[in-house]
């Protein structure tokens, strides 16, 4: 795919314990911002082929469904409405998580999304001006509520997600 937004944070966990959350596919609503419900949606619950749907605070809900599984390490998830293809803006768009050790019992955790824009040369001008920004900001505010739900166990609040932003900032 064409473009990337990627955000990474260390999670005080060693790894096999932070895989043991992100292989919960059910989990998403305690740490998308945005997202209210998580419901599995095949009788796989991990692996290839396992899917989700997530509903969004925003409106429809959106089907994700595991492409690549890596064991102990992430996976890759597409995104889609049902059989349509990806929700606009995007003409295809997959979301990965990978974990890697960063020592001392911690995690690194990278999140990313990786998508090709709709609307041929109107798409990459709105992604150019306009989107980029706010995909970033998005993808750093799932690693930074996923770090702070692993370490917490309690879903993440817009509230806190607003104090979360501020610490990260005064961190970098």
């Amino acid at each position: 795919m064409r473009h990337e937004a990627a955000a990474r944070v260390v999670i005080n966990m060693p790894k096999e314990q932070a895989w043991n959350l992100l292989k919960d596919l059910s989990l998403a609503h305690n740490y998308v911002p945005g997202i209210t419900r998580t419901e599995i949606t095949t009788d796989k619950t991990e692996g290839v082929d396992a899917s989700r749907r997530v509903f969004q605070a925003s409106g429809k809900p959106l089907d994700e469904t595991v492409s690549e599984w890596s064991d102990g390490q992430g996976f890759l998830i597409r995104l889609h409405n049902g059989e349509k293809g990806a929700p606009p803006p995007f003409a295809r768009a997959a979301f990965r998580y990978r974990l890697d050790d960063a020592g001392h019992n911690c995690t690194a955790l990278t999140t990313s999304l990786m998508f090709d824009m709709r609307w041929g040369g109107f798409g990459r001008f709105l992604y150019e001006r306009l989107l980029h920004k706010v995909f970033r900001g998005v993808i750093r505010d799932v690693a930074i509520s996923m770090k702070q739900f692993y370490e917490s166990g309690e879903p993440v609040s817009p509230e806190q997600l607003k104090q979360l932003r501020v610490s990260a900032k005064q961190a970098a």
